[in-house]
């Protein structure tokens, strides 16, 4: 087994919404956003872990914390077996870096390709100042665009090519740990593939670890070595990716596979995938999160008693995750692309 890079331990974030004071005044409790809700994952040295899910479960928000963006709440983000607390070294933050879902508005309108690299590299002093040229090109060239690049601003480039620039100031830091958040769901579906296989190079390449965020689950399918499930905050499912897409035990993710569209000839896919709308993570439901959208939820068991992930390899958080025959309908494999 690799070595253990990143372990997450019951990892909460929580936001005290507006008003609070005044509820308070008023006697009343106040209102909490549970973003993220007792979150325990781990990620080994060189892996490729996918964390998918609806939009609003709270996937970006772990990969902010993780980077250091947000503080806990409460848990525990360990890095090599150090806890990183929130005043965190600069070798620390360097040793993981982000790749933000909008390139066009996490880069600096204002500063060309080579100012922004520039920046960093000086900043953190990576290299000496006479070899800060080199390295520029260096890293645009990692990233498969030409040292012409280097004097261009974002507004120049096209979207996949702005997040190239993106990943390259990221490599800049020459992190350990990379966060892709949704990089690709802000680009046409013809230039997803090209930054996804960008990603997959580097990794072998330079032997990054990487947790992938997306809320398509054919993004990660043909990327990630593990694919982490996350719901309301939580985490209801994980297994390797070929026993996830092939043996999903948690209704959710069944949902979530079934809604992948599939190219069938002479007509159009169209079957369902997750029926209804997340509750809010201001009032989650008792007993199991998932209970009010599940096709086998059965009352009281599922209203009342809240699952814990279990299993070995495989895990899911379902009271009926692991019956001898499961009450929901598998997904087919989805299709190789």
């Amino acid at each position: 087994m690799a070595e253990t890079l990143l372990e997450l331990h019951g990892l909460h974030v929580h936001y005290e919404l507006r008003g609070g004071l005044g509820r308070r005044l008023r006697g009343r409790a106040p209102e909490i956003l549970r973003a993220v809700d007792g979150v325990d994952l781990t990620i080994g040295r060189g892996e490729t872990v996918g964390l998918v899910g609806e939009s609003g479960c709270g996937k970006s928000t772990l990969g902010r914390a993780i980077v250091g963006l947000c503080n806990p709440t409460a848990g525990t983000v360990g890095y090599r077996g150090e806890t990183l607390t929130a005043k965190r070294e600069r070798s620390q933050r360097s040793r993981i870096q982000m790749v933000f879902q909008d390139p066009y508005s996490s880069l600096n309108p204002r500063m060309t390709v080579r100012q922004t690299l520039s920046e960093l590299l000086l900043a953190h002093r990576l290299v000496p100042k006479a070899s800060v040229e080199a390295r520029c090109r260096e890293l645009l060239d990692l990233v498969g665009l030409g040292s012409r690049a280097l004097d261009a601003h974002p507004r120049q480039f096209s979207g996949g090519q702005r997040q190239r620039v993106a990943i390259a100031r990221a490599l800049a830091l020459e992190p350990e740990l990379l966060i892709a958040d949704e990089p690709v769901s802000a680009l046409d579906v013809s230039v997803q593939a090209t930054v996804l296989n960008l990603l997959e190079e580097l990794r072998e390449k330079l032997g990054l670890t990487m947790l992938l965020i997306a809320h398509n689950m054919a993004v990660v399918r043909h990327v990630a070595d593990r694919v982490a499930v996350m719901y309301l905050g939580r985490i209801v499912e994980e297994a390797p990716t070929d026993e996830l897409f092939t043996n999903a035990r948690h209704p959710y993710t069944q949902g979530l596979l079934r809604a992948v569209p599939r190219l069938v000839p002479g007509r159009v896919s169209e079957v369902a995938g997750v029926v209804g709308d997340p509750p809010s993570p201001i009032d989650l439901p008792s007993g199991c999160r998932f209970h009010p959208r599940c096709p086998i939820a059965q009352e009281p068991l599922c209203a009342t008693e809240d699952p814990a992930l279990a299993g070995g390899t495989h895990t899911a958080a379902c009271h009926f995750a692991w019956t001898e025959r499961p009450p929901a309908h598998v997904p087919e494999v989805l299709e190789e692309a």
